[in-house]
């Protein structure tokens, strides 16, 4: 989770305003760690659990958009195994496969 920050050009790194997850991430010690940086949490309960108030469901959604995306990149094989050994050159690539993708 100390991975979940967001990369600024300077200063400290950024948090996200909320973060999505599904019922395997409900539990009490990633909702302390969540609400001691003041992000928000989109992760439904699991039913031994008490219902939370604040669920946002059409956010809890969108989070599906993400996961067809990393699967279709493990699709491409080549981003899969990941031949290149700079980052610069393995993000070239995700950008050229979306692009192939869409048109």
């Amino acid at each position: 989770m100390r991975r979940v920050y967001l990369p600024g050009r300077r200063g400290q790194p950024r948090w996200p305003r909320r973060l999505a997850g599904d019922k395997g991430y409900s539990y009490p010690g990633i909702w302390r760690w969540l609400s001691r940086r003041r992000i928000g949490r989109v992760i439904p309960t699991r039913k031994d659990q008490p219902r939370a108030a604040d669920f946002d469901k059409d956010t809890y959604r969108k989070r599906n958009i993400i996961e067809r995306v990393v699967g279709w990149y493990k699709e491409c094989r080549r981003l899969l195994t990941r031949f290149e050994k700079l980052a610069v050159n393995y993000i070239a690539f995700r950008i050229i496969a979306t692009v192939v993708r869409h048109l």
